[in-house]
């Protein structure tokens, strides 16, 4: 029964199981990148994603389909190439950050301009609103950005005010307003 087992682990060479798992991660990677910025409106490069992905999946689906009753760990390494892509992808999407945000900043009345003025040189669009807080008048800022660009604007938020309270929103329909043309990206 021993040798069954070994014969098992070992009949498929461990470069062909290396080959499944990572065209795997590369897979799902792609179709993890494609569901996310199909949903925040970037079509065409979802799509052009979708064409890679149901290529790569025929050709790794079909290896392991047909080879699975002689050798079950091209199951396993397909399995762990699946979740491993999943967790892949996640990372390159935040890497690049599609989408926009909201940024609402609410400070006090007198470090608002200062604030306001140094998102405004660079590059961020800047509504100010009068606002009360619990003790006294405050100035609430909303920013409108590119994801990618959400940390800088919290960075110079936090340079000027450290303790203003900052709320982040992802959002998926803007229509008006001012964001720099140069950020939009292949929409």
């Amino acid at each position: 029964m021993w040798n069954n087992f070994v014969e098992m682990l070992t009949i498929t060479p461990i470069s062909e199981l290396l080959l499944i798992f990572i065209a795997k991660i590369i897979e799902v990677s792609i179709g993890t990148m494609r569901i996310i910025l199909i949903s925040k409106g970037y079509r065409k490069i979802g799509t052009s994603l979708a064409i890679i992905e149901i290529f790569l999946w025929v050709f790794v689906a079909s290896s392991v389909i047909n080879g699975i009753s002689e050798s079950p760990m091209k199951g396993v390494s397909y399995s762990f190439g699946f979740a491993a892509g999943v967790y892949v992808g996640s990372l390159i999407e935040q890497k690049l950050a599609f989408g926009k945000v909201m940024i609402q900043t609410i400070t006090s009345k007198a470090l608002s301009n200062d604030i306001a003025s140094l998102l405004r040189a660079s590059g961020f669009g800047v509504t100010t609103l009068q606002a009360m807080g619990k003790d006294d008048e405050k100035t609430m800022l909303m920013i409108y950005a590119n994801r990618r660009d959400a940390g800088k604007a919290v960075h110079i938020i936090k340079s000027v005010h450290e303790a203003a309270v900052i709320v982040s929103n992802e959002i998926s329909n803007v229509s008006g307003g001012y964001i720099n043309p140069m950020k939009k990206l292949l929409k």
